[in-house]
């Protein structure tokens, strides 16, 4: 089994931090091998940021995503640069905030207004990568829930602990709700 997850958006959505989590979810607490990388634009906010994790049961041989089986989008630029990478049967969630024209594609997607809701619900458009892992942990099962949340706890301040808690659950719960929509 080896899965391919890219995470994109633009910098300062949390997307390095976000991978960096999934990716210790997946090694350290659930116990696969895992290989991690990061890009971003040369501007500190607002420019491209990607983060790709590779989740295998065996030796990762080849550290970079071939195909991606899952792909987060909380822009649309983003959107639009890394579908062509995602296979044909894959997992696309994006952010209906900033996302409103989905590409053609056969595989199963997944809308919700990320960013709109950690504001509205959550008072903090920051937690947005957060919630966005809850879904997407909820709806592939890439992890399991309970190592998201010990990765969560190690690497999230304790300041800010609490929100990005809520954050997460939350973002299991639309995740649940998404599947049942579909």
């Amino acid at each position: 089994m080896r899965k391919e997850i890219c995470l994109s958006g633009s910098g300062g959505q949390g997307l390095i931090l976000a991978g960096i989590i999934l990716a210790e979810a997946a090694g350290i607490h659930d116990g696969f091998e895992v290989v991690q990388t990061q890009s971003y634009g040369p501007e500190a906010r607002g420019g491209a940021s990607r983060s790709e994790v590779v989740i295998s049961d065996e030796k990762i041989d080849y550290p970079k995503i071939i195909k991606s089986d899952i792909l987060l989008a909380l822009t649309q630029k983003a959107c639009y640069k890394y579908i062509e990478n995602l296979k044909e049967d894959g997992i696309l969630l994006v952010d209906s905030t900033d996302v409103t024209k989905i590409p053609p594609f056969k595989g199963r997607v997944y809308q919700h207004p990320i960013t709109e809701d950690a504001i509205k619900v959550l008072g903090n458009q920051l937690v947005a990568n957060i919630i966005s892992l809850g879904i997407l942990v909820q709806i592939s099962e890439i992890v399991s829930k309970e190592a998201l949340k010990q990765a969560l706890q190690t690497r999230i301040p304790e300041r800010i602990r609490d929100l990005n808690k809520k954050a997460l659950e939350y973002g299991f719960q639309i995740g649940e709700n998404l599947i049942n929509i579909t």
